[in-house]
């Protein structure tokens, strides 16, 4: 398993057989070095989108068309891309399972909000924001996506018991260290906690402090730096 941070709220994920692209938000990304875009996306097969904000789901359907790949997520925004612009898609809802090339991706609740800018710049709706759990090698991943804490996350923690999380932390869109922090102690049992969602602007440069006091493995990582959770 090998994590590859894209900036922002957007990851690479090497896993089982599957080269996971989650939220590519690349061009425009301030955190996203330009030249190692084509590093970024060599060999990906699928396409994770939370939500249809455009810091994580604008460039979904080019990278799709590029490589010739799905694009997977929440059913009513996958299928409007596909009818819209006739790319491959996997749409499903919360509570259910796809198997990507042997990685079983079980889409979960989150709390946040989900929408496109339509032709006059007013938001479109574009179907439920989510999370995801990740499974392969062993492991599991809770990939949060853009979310607040919610008493939801108490099942999640216990039905799926992932190793690693992926939180975002950066505050004023998603919850910040300290709520984030309260989460994963109160809910889950991580071996492994990932910083995301955040050092991308001013208004997200968040204090990592509570999450350091939890004692368990920090991962601050470094923009298209590669490592093994």
């Amino acid at each position: 398993m090998k994590l590859t941070w894209l900036g922002h709220g957007s990851w690479r994920m090497e896993i089982g057989e599957a080269v996971l692209l989650i939220d590519p938000w690349l061009n425009g990304n301030p955190a996203f070095p330009d030249d190692r875009r084509a590093e970024a996306l060599d060999g990906a097969t699928h396409i994770l989108i939370t939500h249809g904000h455009g810091d994580h789901a604008s460039e979904a359907v080019g990278i799709a068309q590029e490589l010739d790949i799905p694009v997977v997520g929440i059913f009513d925004l996958m299928q409007f891309w596909e009818n819209r612009h006739g790319i491959a898609v996997i749409g499903f809802n919360k509570g259910g399972t796809v198997d990507l090339a042997g990685v079983k991706v079980t889409m979960v609740a989150a709390m946040h909000s989900s929408s496109y800018s339509g032709d006059d710049g007013a938001p479109v709706y574009a179907g439920h924001e989510a999370g995801y759990m990740i499974s392969a090698e062993g492991k599991t991943i809770y990939f949060s996506g853009d979310t607040d804490i919610m008493a939801d996350m108490e099942w999640m923690g216990d039905l799926h018991k992932p190793e690693i999380g992926i939180l975002s932390v950066g505050g004023h869109f998603t919850m910040d260290p300290a709520r984030a922090a309260y989460a994963a102690k109160r809910w889950f049992s991580f071996e492994t906690i990932i910083c995301s969602h955040y050092k991308t602007f001013e208004a997200i440069e968040p204090d990592i402090s509570p999450l350091r006091a939890l004692g368990v493995k920090l991962v601050e990582a470094d923009v298209m730096k590669s490592f093994a959770p």
